[in-house]
């Protein structure tokens, strides 16, 4: 198939588009830069936001589009989050208009907010942050504008992604900086809230196989559905470094809209990966 990445070169779009490829897959890339882009995708230069009606035939006119770029997705409190929205559903809804069959988007369990369990496609969304409240509205406007059209709609929503740490900017990431400056403990909260962690690798191959499937649609969890307590993982990822840093537990507070548990009901991803 030809498959659009948008994002190509972010920390999850890179492994998507090797992992395509390792599929035989045609892959157009598209961002603002390829430094960390697989050399075998096809790069395009076309801006994806520039409002073009024809920018489903100027990217080559592919049969899938996985759509990952966004800014500042590190920060949810970024108002970019906002400001950027009307620009993902213009470039989207020309995509589709266009001609585009079968659209992916990547999605986040912060547009459920704060929830103890699994969740599942019902599951109620109530966002408690700028970047939850963006991805739940263009979820919701993409859920219009695909219901009477030919283009199959799938929302990949993802939890907690580890792995080529050094590439992100999370908890881990920010540990492991500490532990290269030399220090020796690390500023933490309770680390008793427990999370859906997926390496990153295993994203990019269920977001993939979703996006080159047509039977199992809508929001779709792409997560591992086993909850783990925050501390455990941080301490394993440290002791796996083998890192001279300890965590300094209750120096900041839980934030208000994260969940004691919360997980992803895994049973439509491991329906696809059946297959």
């Amino acid at each position: 198939m030809k498959i659009l990445v948008t994002g190509a070169n972010g920390y999850i779009g890179r492994h998507i588009v090797k992992y395509l490829l390792d599929h035989d897959h045609e892959v157009i890339a598209a961002d603002l830069r390829y430094d960390k882009v697989d050399e075998r995708a096809k790069r395009s230069h076309e801006n994806i936001f520039s409002g073009d009606k024809d920018i489903y035939n100027k990217l080559g006119q592919p049969d899938v589009c996985i759509h990952l770029a966004w800014r500042d997705g590190f920060n949810h409190g970024s108002d970019a989050h906002i400001m950027d929205l009307p620009k993902h559903y213009e470039f989207l809804k020309n995509m589709i208009q266009g001609g585009l069959k079968r659209l992916d988007v990547m999605g986040t369990m912060h547009e459920v907010g704060y929830h103890e369990g699994a969740i599942d496609e019902t599951t109620p969304c109530n966002p408690m942050s700028m970047y939850g409240i963006a991805k739940n509205a263009l979820r919701e406007m993409l859920l219009v504008l695909t219901k009477n059209s030919d283009c199959k709609l799938t929302w990949t929503r993802a939890y907690y992604i580890l792995g080529d740490d050094e590439g992100n900017h999370s908890i881990f990431t920010k540990i492991l900086e500490a532990a290269k400056e030399g220090k020796t403990t690390f500023p933490f909260n309770s680390g008793k809230n427990q999370y859906d962690f997926i390496s990153v690798t295993g994203l990019a191959k269920q977001i993939s196989e979703v996006s080159i499937q047509d039977e199992v649609l809508g929001t779709i969890n792409v997560c591992s559905g086993k909850p783990v307590a925050l501390k455990d993982k941080v301490e394993e990822f440290i002791k796996e470094r083998h890192l001279n840093i300890s965590l300094d537990y209750g120096k900041f507070p839980d934030r208000p809209y994260d969940s004691p548990i919360v997980y992803g009901d895994v049973s439509k991803i491991q329906k696809i990966l059946k297959k």
